[in-house]
């Protein structure tokens, strides 16, 4: 065993406060400066971590408490991007398990806790936010009990240490009545819990790929840690993959170590270590780097396969590369094909003419995220409404993803979500009374259900219930379920939307658009209050005379538009619909374009 050193990482549910915890941590053992300005989630690098606040991507750091050093990975708490949560755990000889006081075990924390205990993994249970109004943190403890006994945790790993935290206010202790200064106690208790990574120092140096990343200066890099031996700068390696076939030989070029956010350039790297190395430009996540003497691959945790998957094409729209730098399908399909091999938990496939590209993922928020990032970059695409992904048993029956969903909400509304979730062909589990007027409902649900369903339930909820879902398991396909989306109202024109023939519109419909936005036929300009779609012209003008009107005119007044975020639009339109992103704009559009072509279209489905 290495003594000196700690390998842990932090999992919890989607805000419970893993990343604040550990800005906390960093900055009670010395890694800033007393003068230097720190900014809040400092391990929420990426842009798109740091707007929405969640966690995305596993990232490493690491602190030193009395001569040892401890490695930290923060893990994302949102299921969708479970796949790095199930690599990173392999390089963590221990796990604190953060819970809120308040809601106590969520869904995802079901979720992270479950790859966890199957890894053997022994937890520290911390208490987090316990300051709050409504912290109840004996009822927390006792569903924790409870979700340990539900998962078969082993009876080692139900004897958990508990600790009570605010990582807001860096704190933590063991129990509530103690001196409530510093996170002294936590780091203590790392220390002497934790076991040290057992390391094999005498054979030749071998490391598992777990992560990816990329620099600007030193190109492609490769995060994981040292299972055995010791490696040098300049040391010739090869990298094989889980079947020990091989990829390709190289040197390492640089080895660096994580500490706090900075990464760290060192001369050796030892057993135990995580380490980041550049070098190797074809060896990806899974795959074992080593001396050219080893032969043996290191076994890496099998991912869950993707539940949800769309299709993304080229933008086809009549505004096709004006606000786009890669607008090509040959960009687009290197892009996926980096994003697929840097992510194992996307799978890629394209068709025959390599023009349409179906990508599989975890849920409606990874492949957002994906979508979100590309056009940031500079791609202008075309992407399809999210579909589930089918299996067919070994009795050639059709099963469907089906997903455990927590919902909280007050008591008034629970029979209008009850309803609501009945229609989807969903079934309550449980139902229980939680802290003051609010319930708490728990209800198995296929996915394809689900999506599109955020929106409503908010409406349903009027803005106060909170929703969440992880994937539970494959079930028997629960039948044809009807979409309760009213028609779109579709534009005729082309041309630039006008004041007065939206106010002249707006009763027949929710707008999606303002004055003067850019409108092409075949775009969906709106939500109709009916059922069936409406073709309408967005910019029919006022008609102008030189004779004055008997009355005065009628001041144009506009209700404000619906605006929907990515995600949103995604989920919203039918099988008949696209979603055009570029990294200017969001427009929703009929596949068909020509009015003349989608009549034509629904005939031939007719006939079928």
């Amino acid at each position: 065993m290495s003594d000196d050193m700690r390998n842990i990482a932090i999992i919890a549910h989607v805000d419970h406060g893993k990343t604040t915890l550990i800005d906390s941590i960093m900055k009670q053992t010395g890694m800033f400066r007393d003068n230097q300005q720190v900014a809040e989630r400092l391990m929420d690098s990426g842009d798109l971590e740091k707007e929405r606040g969640i966690t995305i991507l596993a990232k490493p750091t690491s602190i030193t408490w009395k001569n040892t050093r401890i490695n930290i990975i923060d893990t994302p708490g949102h299921a969708d991007f479970g796949g790095e949560v199930e690599r990173v755990l392999g390089m963590a000889d221990g796990v604190i398990l953060l819970t809120d006081a308040a809601e106590g075990p969520m869904p995802q924390t079901k979720f992270v806790l479950g790859k966890a205990l199957a890894q053997g993994l022994e937890p520290i249970v911390i208490i987090n936010k316990v300051d709050r109004s409504d912290g109840r943190p004996d009822d927390v403890i006792n569903e924790v009990y409870d979700l340990f006994v539900s998962l078969e945790a082993s009876d080692k790993q139900l004897d958990f240490p508990i600790m009570y935290a605010s990582g807001r206010d860096g704190w933590c202790v063991n129990d509530l009545k103690d001196e409530k200064n510093n996170l002294h106690q936590l780091l203590d208790l790392i220390l002497e819990y934790v076991s040290p990574p057992i390391v094999k120092a005498d054979k030749s140096f071998a490391m598992l790929v777990t992560l990816l990343d990329a620099d600007p200066y030193l190109g492609r890099c490769l995060i994981g840690k040292v299972e055995q031996g010791s490696a040098k700068v300049n040391d010739n390696v090869k990298a094989i993959n889980l079947n020990g076939e091989f990829i390709e030989t190289g040197r390492l070029t640089k080895l660096l170590r994580f500490e706090g956010t900075n990464r760290i350039p060192v001369g050796e790297v030892h057993a135990g270590d995580i380490i980041c190395i550049a070098g190797l430009t074809n060896a990806s996540v899974a795959d074992t780097i080593c001396d050219a003497s080893v032969t043996t691959p290191i076994q890496s945790t099998p991912i869950d396969p993707p539940t949800m998957s769309v299709t993304i094409l080229v933008n086809d729209s009549p505004l096709a590369g004006l606000e786009g730098r890669k607008v090509t399908s040959t960009a687009i399909r290197e892009r996926l094909l980096d994003e697929a091999e840097t992510n194992v938990a996307i799978t890629f496939s394209e068709n025959s003419n390599k023009d349409a590209f179906e990508i599989g993922g975890r849920g409606e928020l990874q492949l957002g995220v994906l979508v979100e990032t590309m056009r940031r970059e500079g791609f202008e695409l075309t992407v399809s409404r999210p579909n589930v992904l089918y299996k067919i048993d070994s009795n050639n029956k059709k099963l469907e993803p089906i997903e455990e969903v927590t919902i909280d909400v007050d008591k008034e509304y629970s029979s209008t979500v009850i309803d609501g979730m009945n229609k989807r062909k969903s079934e309550m589990i449980d139902m229980k009374s939680a802290e003051g007027d609010k319930v708490r409902l728990i209800f198995q649900a296929p996915s394809r259900g689900l999506i599109g369903y955020q929106s409503k339930f908010l409406t349903d909820t009027r803005g106060t219930g909170v929703i969440n879902r992880v994937f539970h398991s494959y079930g028997p396909y629960k039948g044809e379920m009807s979409s309760r989306r009213n028609g779109a109202l579709v534009s005729t024109e082309t041309g630039m939307a006008v004041a007065y023939a939206i106010f002249n519109l707006q009763d027949r419909g929710i707008m999606f658009i303002t004055p003067q936005t850019k409108i092409y036929q075949g775009m969906i300009v709106g939500e109709h209050s009916k059922e069936n779609d409406l073709e309408i012209n967005v910019l029919k003008g006022k008609q102008l005379t030189n004779v004055r009107a008997s009355g005065t005119d009628k001041a144009v007044t506009l209700t404000p538009p619906r605006k929907m975020s990515l995600e949103q639009m995604m989920s919203y339109i039918s099988e008949d619909e696209l979603l055009e992103v570029t990294p200017i704009s969001l427009r929703l559009r009929k596949r068909y374009l020509c009015p003349n072509e989608r009549k034509r279209n629904l005939r031939e489905q007719n006939d079928i």
